[in-house]
């Protein structure tokens, strides 16, 4: 159950870095709200997570699919360039994630 909060709160970190970027230091209300509703979010399930996971992995997994997501998504938008090196980058990436769920912590 916390694996499954950890990566749902990583993907929430994804939406409030974008939510951010799309707020333009906080001048458009919309992308604002979605960053603070977003960002509790986040927090509060890496917070639930590390109850039981170590935090410095709970911490690596979280970044690392917010990290991943977030450059997905700006590649796919069209905001940042996509080459087969940032892609195969972000698949090294998503593998030591998954490398980190499974050779470590509580549930792993």
């Amino acid at each position: 159950m916390n694996w499954i909060v950890l990566v749902l709160s990583g993907c929430f970190e994804a939406v409030w870095a974008v939510a951010l970027s799309k707020s333009e230091g906080f001048a458009h209300l919309g992308p604002t709200l979605v960053f603070t509703g977003a960002l509790a979010a986040s927090m509060a399930g890496l917070a639930f997570a590390m109850r039981t996971l170590p935090a410095g992995t709970a911490y690596a997994v979280w970044v690392g699919i917010g990290a991943a997501l977030t450059v997905i998504y700006g590649m796919v938008t069209g905001s940042e360039p996509a080459s087969i090196a940032r892609i195969a980058l972000i698949g090294g990436l998503v593998a030591c994630i998954i490398g980190l769920k499974l050779i470590g912590g509580e549930g792993a």
